[in-house]
């Protein structure tokens, strides 16, 4: 293409039937109806059957509890003894009311006193459980030897002693 050749020199030529029939497709190529694109799944769900005897070994699950089991159990047998010392004192204010010898304080303190036995009895209860948990029943039927190696490292201006006990 030169400078002095214009669009009409090397556009291709049509006739006005063909120009009426490429423009007519190209509306319709526009404006055709197309069908919405499939949903992106954003979830899957396997259903498989897992085998009921294969090769794979167990998987290990942590154990991820917050409380200690003893202290959990503390706690619910402290909630259990206020909850009867509460319907033994209001038990005793009903019948002390009713011969009128004693006033909402003086049931109040006989509560307290009996609170207390109980938490006193769950304290020394706890702890020979601890005690009691703590006992050995391993039977050992041969020879035993003790080797026992201590090393004291002591460092620093404000040093404290870290003794390692190596067996």
């Amino acid at each position: 293409m030169s400078e002095t050749d214009t669009p009409a020199d090397w556009w291709p030529r049509m006739s006005d039937a063909e120009a009426n029939a490429e423009a007519r497709r190209i509306i319709n190529d526009i404006y055709r109806p197309t069908p919405p694109p499939a949903p992106i799944p954003t979830s899957y769900r396997d259903t498989t059957e897992p085998p009921s005897v294969g090769d794979m070994p167990p998987v290990w699950q942590n154990d991820h509890r917050i409380v200690p089991a003893w202290a959990a159990g503390t706690a619910i047998a402290s909630i259990g003894i206020g909850a009867g010392t509460t319907g033994i004192g209001c038990g005793v204010w009903l019948v002390l009311k009713g011969f009128a010898s004693m006033s909402v304080t003086g049931v109040a303190c006989m509560g307290v006193l009996l609170s207390g036995i109980a938490f006193a009895a769950l304290s020394i209860g706890a702890a020979f459980a601890r005690a009691k948990r703590s006992v050995s029943k391993a039977v050992y039927t041969g020879p035993v030897t003790k080797n026992t190696h201590v090393t004291t490292h002591t460092r620093g201006t404000f040093a404290r002693s870290h003794t390692h006990l190596h067996n």
